[in-house]
């Protein structure tokens, strides 16, 4: 595929799957009581509204991260009330692990996507794995194109749950942490994640820890995903 024709399915993805996430977040928080989302017009699928509302996040540092890596990487926002976050902190949380849940369903969607091509002789397990090739197709063409979205779907959407698990803020694993931690020590873990300096750098601790837990995290989910096939990757 040229280099062109990559960028334009990576960036249709990403907006996509970003979009999807965001969404996700406006929609429960709606259905929870928060109506700040829908009053900016982000409880929404048109991609639009959020690109208006982050064009740095969602325009500019995707198409120069593909320049640099060769893939893409970027944000967007969903604003909240941080009253009703403090009166309703477990609504509060559902509202921000429904962004990663949102992902987890694409990922769910394109391994799916995968069995049914391969199944349909369309697709085929690869020898060898990266961001790209999940899956490789048995024709060049339409099958190629569908064989590189589908991997990128997965790919991306996998790396976004990721990413946004790990419990520093502003991410949405601090979320996670108000069901898993009780008492003190959830108290002691807001304060920390409420620290000025965390908050600055808390996006770099985690970018730097991405890189030593996705890959193997990438390997497992794709053993798993060929499972049923007795493919393995190492």
């Amino acid at each position: 595929m040229e280099p062109l024709q990559l960028c334009i399915v990576w960036y249709i993805v990403f907006v996509f799957s970003v979009v999807f996430h965001e969404f996700a977040h406006a929609f429960v928080a709606y259905r929870f009581g928060d109506h700040t989302a829908m009053h900016h017009g982000l409880t929404t699928l048109n991609p639009i509204p959020h690109i208006q509302r982050s064009p740095i996040g969602m325009v500019i540092i995707p198409l120069l991260s593909f320049v640099g890596a060769g893939w893409m990487i970027g944000w967007a926002s969903t604003p909240y009330d941080p009253y009703w976050a403090r009166s309703c902190p477990k609504q509060a949380a559902l509202m921000g692990l429904a962004g990663p849940a949102a992902n987890l369903m694409l990922v769910i969607v394109a391994g799916i996507l995968i069995h049914i091509g391969i199944a349909a002789g369309v697709f085929f397990p690869p020898e060898s794995i990266n961001f790209t090739t999940v899956v490789e197709a048995n024709a060049d063409g339409l099958q190629k194109g569908l064989a590189v979205l589908v991997s990128i779907l997965f790919t991306l959407n996998l790396l976004l749950l990721v990413f946004n698990l790990i419990p520093v803020t502003p991410l949405d694993g601090t979320s996670l942490m108000e069901f898993i931690l009780k008492g003190e020590l959830l108290w002691k873990y807001r304060a920390l994640m409420a620290h000025p300096t965390v908050r600055m750098f808390g996006i770099f601790i985690a970018w730097y820890v991405i890189k030593f837990i996705f890959g193997p995290v990438h390997l497992l989910v794709l053993n798993v995903l060929y499972i049923w096939r007795g493919v393995a990757y190492g």
